[in-house]
Formats: C-alpha cells, structure tokens, sequence
C-alpha cells in the first residue's frame, strides 16, 4: 500500500508543479496579479507534497533495531505537517482577503490569456482530485488525504482567482476577495481537523470499539476462559495487538499454541490488516482438582511422568493420591526429595489438600526402534505364568532388550466375571515374581476377558 501511495503522490506532485509553471508564465506574460500569486501557491503546494511523499517512502521501510514497529508513524507526522501547512495557507488567504477588501481597486486589469492560464490548473487540480479520492478509498492513508485537502484548496483559490479576474473586468473589484475569504475559512476548519487526526495517531490513540471488537473475537474463539489486556496501537495502516488471553489450567502447550493461533487467524478475518501477539496464561478456576495436582506433580524438576491421580473426602478432609515416575537410576533420598516438593507444591497451590500421598515407581525410557526377542527369556516367563492356574490362557509374549534391561508386555487371559480390583492383585503379583526372577526387567501384563 505504501507502494501504492508513492505512486500516486508522485504523479500529483508533478501535476501540481506544471501547474505552478503554467500559471507563473502566463501571469507574467498577462501581468496578472491574482495568477501570480496563485501560482506561488501551487509552487507551495508542490513543495507540501515533496515532503508528504518523503514521509511515505519512509514509510516504506520495514522493522529495524530502532522501530520494531515500523516505520508507519513518519507517515501520520507527514499528515500533520502537511495539516499544519494547510492551516497556515488557509489562515494567509484570511488576511489576504480582509487586507484587499480595505484596499483601492488594482490599476492592472488582466486579460483572456490570464483566464486560459487559471483554466489550465482547474482542469491539473481536478485531475488531482479524483486520483487522489479513489486511492484514498482503496488504500487510506493520511499523506494522500493531506495531498487531497491540498489539491481541493488549490482547485478553490484557482477558481478565486478566476473569478476575480472576471469580476474585476466588469468592475466588481471586491467579489473575488470575499470568495477568497469564504475559501480560507473552509480550509482552516478542514486543515484543523486533518492535524487533530494525525496527531491523535501519533499520541497511539485507538477506538474503544476496535478493543471492544477484539476482545469479543478472542473470548468466542473456543477453548479461551477469558481475555485479559488488550493493547492494541497504529502504525500506518498496521494495527498493532497484543493480548492476554486465559486457558484451562490443565490445557497442554501445544493446545494452547493450538487456541493462540485460532485466535490470531480468527482476528485476522475480521481486521485484515491486524497483526497480533498472543500471550497466555493458565486459570484454574472450575478445573477438576486431580487435573490440578497432576499438573502441579509434572512440573516439579525430577518428575518423568505421572498417572492414576485421585482425590477423596474423610471427614470434611481432602487427601490425594498419586504415582510419580523418577528416573530408575537416583536412590530413595534423592527420590523422597522429588515427592517432598511435590507435596509442599501441592499445599501451597491447593490450600484444601490435607495430605498428599505419593507413590514413586522407576521410569524407563524404551527407544522406538528396539525389536530384539530373547526365546530363551520368553520360555522362563511361560513357566512362571504356567503356575497360576487362574491364567485361563497365555497370549503373546514380547521380550525387547536394549543395554541391560528388559522391556516384558505380556498377555494374558482371565475369568471374564473376576472384578478388576482382583484382577490387577494377581497381575501384580505376577509381575513381581517376574522381575524377581528377572533382573532389570520392566513387566507389563495385559489382561484380557476369557
């Protein structure tokens, strides 16, 4: 777009500046006051529109170490400079009108040559007008609508000027002054406008309704609890976001990184030209209290994996209960350490806790690649299996060894109608006749319904 915008400023400065050369010529040649100084005008004008098109070429330049932002702002101060110049001229042509309105009628009486002349910058700053209207519609921009409000006030004094030249020749001395007094208010009141828009810009003003929208976008995305900051700025055209947003305490990184980009795409359909960070945060309010404590539990240092959290009520006492993996390696000091923090954790964030039970068991990482089957250990497993009776039937057997343990799944059937509560004693106890039979094995029954 700023692109766009340099374009378009380029081809009306060049306009604006043959005019400032035709009007210049042709004054002289017809000695023309009014012309002349309209002319001077222009030539005004043209340098107001050199310095907006700097402004959007810097623009242009993308994020450096110095504006992380960008660079859009140089053109809101482009828009107040020329709001300021627009001011200044507009207030000029006030005086210039009350001044001439107190003076004796000119002794120089241009001609049709003059006329020609003005005619010419009508037809530039209509021109002007249009391309600078559709491309304010299409692309924005504070510089073009500056550069609009110049083109319009030049087209006026133009038209001032011929007038006058016209009423003058018919001995109406004062008409044009009056107009031009008319014209000067009318700017200043636009120009005062356009610099209490531009400077808002610069002072990072941003509509209520703008948050408001975003707000509403991001709490109807799904899996956000609630929204928390929203500090939003301009930069240019670029609308600047930056948003807290709340999640399930329990909600995994990769979920919430799931939710943060839905919520950045959700407000990209809606503001096209936004660009967002997202930030957030966990809120534990109406999470279930064993997703709090398994949460607590995974993230103290030590801690390889957690399962089977419970929570229960004894006499208007809450306890938990829960298993924690620590590396296999570390001794029972170091481990009861691990549990300790686990619990002091568990107090401090869930006050309501009366006791946290802790139940530590040896993790194993098994690589993904492993696939050694050991026979002769696998025949040892069926004739400890082989001794239980209960065992309605013995399935699959996979021994998988790497360095100097051994990673034991079996299968295995029982009575269809046995509890689960019966069925996991016996496979426990299975398992541990296997590894007292096995050294440095890792067991795992899988029972199955006969």
């Amino acid at each position: 777009m700023f692109v766009q915008r340099t374009k378009v400023l380029q081809i009306s400065l060049l306009a604006i500046f043959s005019a400032f050369l035709v009007e210049l010529i042709f004054g002289l040649i017809s000695n023309s006051l009014a012309l002349i100084t309209d002319s001077i005008h222009a030539l005004l004008d043209s340098v107001v529109t050199l310095v907006l098109l700097l402004a959007a070429r810097l623009a242009i330049k993308p994020p450096d170490a110095d504006h992380t932002y960008g660079h859009g702002k140089i053109e809101s101060l482009g828009g107040l400079i020329g709001g300021i110049a627009i001011f200044l001229i507009a207030c000029f042509f006030i005086y210039e009108s009350i001044n001439r309105l107190q003076s004796p009628p000119p002794s120089v009486l241009p001609g049709l040559f003059a006329i020609i002349g003005g005619l010419y910058t009508i037809g530039i700053d209509f021109f002007r007008i249009i391309i600078l209207r559709r491309s304010i519609k299409q692309i924005g921009g504070a510089t073009l609508k500056a550069d609009f409000y110049h083109a319009f006030m030049d087209l006026g004094s133009t038209v001032v000027a011929i007038v006058g030249i016209v009423l003058v020749s018919y001995g109406l001395y004062f008409g044009d002054f009056v107009a031009a007094l008319i014209l000067g208010i009318l700017l200043a009141v636009l120009s005062v406008k356009l610099i209490y828009k531009t400077a808002l810009d610069l002072t990072d003003v941003i509509s209520p309704e703008l948050v408001k929208n975003v707000k509403e976008i991001s709490m109807s995305t799904e899996g956000v609890v609630d929204t928390g900051s929203v500090l939003m700025r301009r930069s240019g055209d670029t609308v600047f976001a930056d948003i807290t947003i709340s999640l399930r305490g329990d909600t995994s990184f990769e979920k919430a990184h799931e939710i943060s980009d839905m919520v950045e795409k959700n407000i990209k359909n809606e503001i096209p030209n936004a660009s967002t960070t997202i930030h957030f945060e966990p809120n534990w309010k109406n999470v279930p209290l064993d997703a709090k404590i398994l949460e607590i539990a995974k993230s103290v240092d030590g801690v390889k994996g957690v399962h089977n959290v419970t929570t229960h009520k004894t006499k208007n006492k809450t306890y938990s209960n829960l298993h924690v993996m620590v590396d296999r390696g570390i001794n029972l000091s170091s481990a009861h350490k691990i549990s300790e923090i686990i619990e002091q954790k568990i107090q401090e964030n869930i006050p309501d806790i009366t006791h946290a039970t802790i139940h530590l068991e040896p993790f194993v990482t098994v690589p993904e690649n492993i696939n050694i089957e050991d026979s002769e250990t696998e025949e040892r497993i069926k004739a400890v299996l082989e001794k239980y009776p209960s065992i309605m039937k013995i399935g699959r057997i996979v021994s998988l060894k790497f360095e100097n343990i051994l990673k034991i799944d079996i299968d295995c059937s029982f009575n269809k109608d046995w509890s689960i509560e019966k069925v996991h004693d016996l496979t426990s106890e299975i398992e541990h006749i296997i590894r007292m039979e096995i050294k440095n094995s890792v067991i795992t029954i899988h029972p199955e319904p006969d």
